[in-house]
């Protein structure tokens, strides 16, 4: 089981802050530091105010050397996805060759008006093509042109470039960095994973659940002819661990959360509680979990979980 630092900075985060979350994720072994994409906190006043996900990879893919970095995920109603594809290739150099997209629809649209952001009433469409641009660009051989024309986005003799430095899981010989494509849908979502996603996410889904969403994409791998055994398959809880009960206790009031909603929902109490969840998930196929991290202060909660929770899972 792999574990990510999965952040949230739009509650109320400097890139200072996030840097020194970056570098403790590095430092005690964790496999990423992933952030949400988000412009508005959702709750509270969000003081200083949001940082830009790409902005902020860009920087600690400078100041880090070995963790991936990615988002969890970017909105397609953010960027044209001309200008994601350049972005994306660029901060995966700068960082040596470990970014990941994460690329989902767009959900808040509280952000977009407070931004001047366009939410388009429907925005699977647009999320679908933004896939198949961004993976186009990345993928069309050096020297050649790619065009594009669809109902939201086209594209005219694009030189295709700038290149990331990874090859594409899904085909070797074409330049590419993993996406990650996510939801709880039954269907549209599960089959945009089979066609471009490196990895499945279920981010804080019903537990109950997942043993069903993970066999409906597999049946989408299959039905395109994938191997499903290709695609990772993930998922993101929130965390809050204690050493002993007063110390959960004192974790979860900080992040305004209530002990036994955590314990149900998410991967919280004791540390011997949360490899036991981690394990139950393993056990569904899931591979790798992000641990959603609420108060980004608190390093020591991180120190917890790399050296108590970390060393069973190996």
């Amino acid at each position: 089981m792999q574990l990510r630092i999965f952040t949230e900075p739009q509650q109320g985060a400097t890139y200072d802050t996030l840097l020194a979350v970056a570098q403790a994720t590095e430092r005690l072994g964790f496999d990423a530091f992933f952030r949400s994409d988000h412009y508005l906190a959702m709750g509270g006043d969000g003081l200083p105010g949001p940082t830009d996900a790409w902005t902020t990879l860009a920087g600690l893919a400078r100041e880090t050397s070995r963790i991936r970095l990615g988002t969890l995920v970017s909105s397609a109603t953010f960027r044209h996805p001309g200008v994601l594809a350049v972005q994306v290739a660029q901060v995966d150099q700068m960082s040596g060759g470990r970014v990941e997209l994460g690329l989902g629809a767009g959900w808040f649209e509280a952000e977009h008006r407070a931004y001047g952001i366009p939410f388009p009433e429907k925005r699977f469409g647009p999320l679908t093509e933004q896939l198949e641009v961004v993976t186009g660009l990345w993928g069309t051989p050096v020297g050649e042109r790619f065009s594009y024309a669809g109902q939201h986005y086209v594209l005219e003799d694009s030189p295709a470039l700038p290149k990331p430095v990874q090859a594409s899981p899904l085909d070797p010989s074409r330049a590419g960095v993993p996406v990650i494509v996510g939801g709880l849908g039954p269907r549209r979502t599960p089959a945009l994973a089979a066609r471009f996603a490196a990895e499945f996410n279920l981010s804080f889904p019903d537990l109950g659940v997942v043993e069903e969403k993970l066999a409906g994409v597999r049946r989408a791998c299959e039905d395109v002819g994938r191997d499903p055994a290709t695609l990772v398959s993930s998922v993101a809880l929130v965390l809050c661990v204690g050493r002993d009960e007063a110390e959960f206790a004192r974790r979860a009031a900080a992040i305004g959360r209530e002990p036994a909603e955590l314990r149900e929902h998410g991967l919280a109490g004791t540390p011997q509680e949360v490899v036991d969840r981690l394990g139950a998930l393993a056990a569904q196929g899931i591979t790798r979990t992000y641990l959603q991290v609420l108060d980004l202060d608190d390093l020591d909660h991180l120190e917890l979980v790399a050296q108590e929770v970390a060393p069973a899972l190996r």
